[in-house]
């Protein structure tokens, strides 16, 4: 058994040689940027930096996915929402369970070569479940954020930790969810906590020493652009956490990260003005985390409708352009190079606008703010879609988004900002006005906004999306099926019963020429490949 210096909070569980393992190359940042040459690997949480989550493999296709079968399936015996996306680096599988446990595995059988479990405080605060979304990698290293708001690199090889730092206090209700995203020599990841009132920021950490080298705060302090956007002390505790992994353009060495709600989320008196940078799409230097431009989805937001949906790269000809699925029910289209507004087109039931601004944004109606009373307003508190990963494949030429129609009565009420306590200034429940409660796949074209097709489930599903070069798009439910569906008309084609509900993305890789699909689904990790 390898242990970590007693001094540092965590344990190496399990660490086996692995004598039949494929020889793994360090991950280099070209490899990190060049990935789509290696469809055999899925070198980070979305695939690409594009944020595509498409595969290039297509071994599993339209005429053999009927066939899958489960070749193997790893019991993580943990309780509690299992939303990791595995890393694969030559033959080596890498992911997290909630709690952030750590573990690599070999991606041909699932056989365990290592665990690391985080000691974590008792008194931690997360929002919505003590979870993780996944790894970061490069060089010899995998990269974790946690649950008490500290970064680390552990050895890819044993999962003994390399270096360990604190970036916030996680008594206040600062915490880590998602996987990092690695630029260059550089770890980037954003906070989560505006159900806290944090102070949300971006930060990025040297991945040999762990020295962080700069911090974005995305609620602007006295002094810096956006703050006359915060009545009074209100951008203190002002939310507008980063709390989705973003996404990178190497071309033009653009780093584009979604934002979350301001705090409260639901009660608007008492911070007047557009909060800036809620809600909002940042555009920046990855180098220094100079801010370049931004985009504001939902202004002066009182609905809890987070922007940290993954957002996609999309090129079509000589125009290049970033694509958002967001909470507030609109799919956007922007001008990656400007920030500028092309389309912004419902996808889901809407009733909070009933205009556009000059830019061709979308206006909230007086009426849509929350009240004491509580009125009905459209999407509801979940959103639209939520942070469930969405995906563009190329050859169709479609955005593919897992999607809820859901309408809830919003009250608000005064509410003292504590530090480290719930910071919500409302209460919100589903509104009968919404019945059914309808979940669906739908795959929109972004060229024009419009909806291509939709796969409705038996309800609505926490599942993102992956789309692969086989004409397949894969999801989940909530009912615990694993779903192909042909990527040009939705038609379901294989389905298979994991047990357990599905909170993760799909992705997929290769091993010794075998194409396999894997999900994240109840308690355990699959891994599916043709007979």
């Amino acid at each position: 058994m390898n242990m970590p210096r007693s001094s540092w909070p965590g344990i190496t569980l399990l660490a086996i040689s692995c004598f039949t393992c494929p020889a793994s190359a360090q991950v280099t940042f070209e490899r990190l940027r060049e990935s789509l040459k290696e469809p055999q690997n899925w070198l980070m949480y979305s695939g690409d930096y594009a944020g595509r989550r498409y595969s290039l493999l297509d071994q599993v296709n339209q005429h053999t996915a009927k066939t899958l079968i489960a070749k193997w399936v790893y019991q993580t015996a943990a309780t509690g929402k299992f939303e990791t996306t595995p890393l694969v680096v030559d033959g080596v599988l890498y992911a997290t369970g909630p709690d952030d446990r750590a573990f690599a595995l070999d991606a041909r059988t699932g056989r365990p070569l290592w665990m690391y479990q985080r000691q974590l405080p008792s008194d931690i605060r997360p929002c919505c479940g003590r979870v993780n979304r996944g790894l970061a990698t490069l060089g010899d290293k995998v990269f974790l954020g946690t649950l008490d708001a500290h970064v680390m690199a552990l050895d890819s090889k044993t999962g003994n930790i390399i270096w360990d730092v604190a970036a916030a206090d996680y008594t206040k209700g600062y915490s880590f969810t998602l996987a990092p995203l690695v630029i260059k020599d550089l770890v980037i990841l954003g906070v989560s906590g505006g159900e806290y009132g944090v102070r949300g920021f971006l930060d990025a950490y040297d991945s040999n020493t762990g020295k962080r080298k700069w911090r974005l705060y995305t609620v602007p302090g006295p002094g810096e652009t956006g703050h006359e956007t915060w009545e009074g002390d209100s951008w203190r505790t002002g939310g507008a956490p980063a709390w989705m992994t973003g996404v990178y353009d190497a071309r033009t060495n653009q780093l584009f990260w979604p934002t979350g709600n301001p705090a409260p989320s639901n009660r608007g008196r008492g911070r007047a003005g557009d909060n800036l940078y809620s809600n909002t799409l940042l555009a920046l230097n990855p180098d220094s985390g100079k801010l370049g431009w931004h985009f504001q989805f939902t202004k002066h937001d009182e609905h809890d409708w987070d922007a940290t949906q993954v957002p996609i790269l999309v090129d079509s000809g000589d125009k290049h352009l970033i694509a958002q699925a967001n909470r507030n029910g609109f799919f956007y289209v922007l001008d990656r190079t400007s920030g500028k507004l092309l389309s912004a087109t419902a996808y889901g039931r809407i009733s909070w606008t009933g205009g556009r601004d000059r830019e061709g944004r979308p206006i909230a109606k007086p009426e849509a703010s929350p009240t004491a009373k509580g009125h009905t307003v459209c999407p509801g508190a979940l959103g639209a879609t939520n942070w469930m990963s969405p995906s563009f494949d190329p050859q169709t030429g479609l955005f593919y988004v897992s999607a809820r129609d859901q309408c809830d009565i919003f009250s608000t009420a005064p509410q003292p900002y504590e530090a480290g306590h719930a910071y919500y200034g409302s209460a919100y429940f589903p509104s009968e006005e919404a019945e059914p409660y309808v979940g669906a796949l739908r795959a929109l074209d972004p060229s024009s906004g419009q909806l291509k097709w939709e796969f409705r489930h038996a309800s609505p599903t926490w599942s993102g999306v992956l789309s692969t070069a086989g004409g397949l798009v894969f999801t989940g439910d909530a009912e615990g099926n694993f779903i192909a569906l042909d990527a040009n008309s939705g038609k379901p084609l294989w389905h298979f019963q994991t047990g357990g509900a599905v909170y993760a993305s799909p992705m997929a890789f290769a091993v010794d020429g075998k194409e396999y699909i894997s999900i994240a689904a109840g308690s355990s990790l699959y891994a599916f490949g043709l007979p």
